[in-house]
């Protein structure tokens, strides 16, 4: 029998830790919830987790840095779930990593389906068909396996919107996509908070991939449109 799920929920106010825990215990999903930074330490030093999903407004730390301290050292699903709805707030969010931000109160039916797609591109789930194996500037992108390796044969670890994005541009490689292209490739349902979140997550491709943001030779601008993959031809 196949291992559930495990969900990480780190979320203050017990009444609403509570009924997030049931809802999701209720589709399967195995749950560890508990109300602090310190006490989201303690369950992921013995404990390994498919997904977090983290309010910002903690106790004991600071939201966001706790956020870029788990994104530091990992690169498991991390979703928002906050009262802060700001621009400021989502973009800090997004450009240290985390996968997806929802702004309560929210819809638990919709917390659910983001969760799912989550897991799933996590997984590879949603990469269809064939094996998808791309090379260029030195690196192997396979998107069937959702690996990319680099010119020394290491492995280089991708979020499920980095991952979502470069499979985007491997499907039409050489082509320039539009920042509305690649929003939809890496959006995770509605609410999204528009377009800079392309640029954030290319920003964040281009450091993992070496590639010089003042003369970037593999994500390169089209300047007015989007972004294009420079592969190896």
């Amino acid at each position: 029998m196949a291992a559930k799920t495990h969900l990480l929920i780190v979320e203050d106010d017990e009444l609403v830790r509570s009924l997030i825990e049931a809802f999701l215990r209720e589709r399967g999903y195995r749950i560890t919830a508990v109300g602090s930074g310190a006490a989201m330490r303690a369950v992921l030093a013995r404990e390994s987790i498919d997904l977090l999903l983290l309010d910002l407004g903690l106790p004991d730390e600071d939201g966001i840095a706790l956020a870029r301290q788990f994104r530091s050292s990992r690169q498991t699903p991390m979703m928002i779930l906050t009262a802060r709805g700001g621009r400021d707030d989502r973009l800090a969010a997004l450009e240290i990593g985390a996968d997806d931000y929802l702004v309560k109160p929210f819809d638990p039916q919709e917390m659910a389906l983001r969760i799912g797609n989550l897991v799933a591109r996590a997984k590879g789930g949603e990469v269809d068909g064939k094996s998808v194996a791309i090379a260029f500037g030195g690196f192997r992108f396979d998107a069937r396996n959702r690996t990319l390796i680099d010119g020394d044969g290491k492995a280089v670890q991708l979020t499920p919107a980095e991952f979502a994005m470069l499979a985007a541009f491997t499907k039409a490689p050489g082509r320039v996509l539009s920042r509305d292209f690649l929003l939809d490739a890496i959006s995770r349902g509605g609410d999204s908070p528009g377009e800079r979140v392309v640029d954030v997550v290319v920003g964040r491709l281009r450091k993992k991939l070496g590639d010089d943001p003042r003369n970037p030779q593999l994500i390169k601008t089209v300047t007015g449109f989007g972004y294009l993959l420079q592969t190896d031809t």
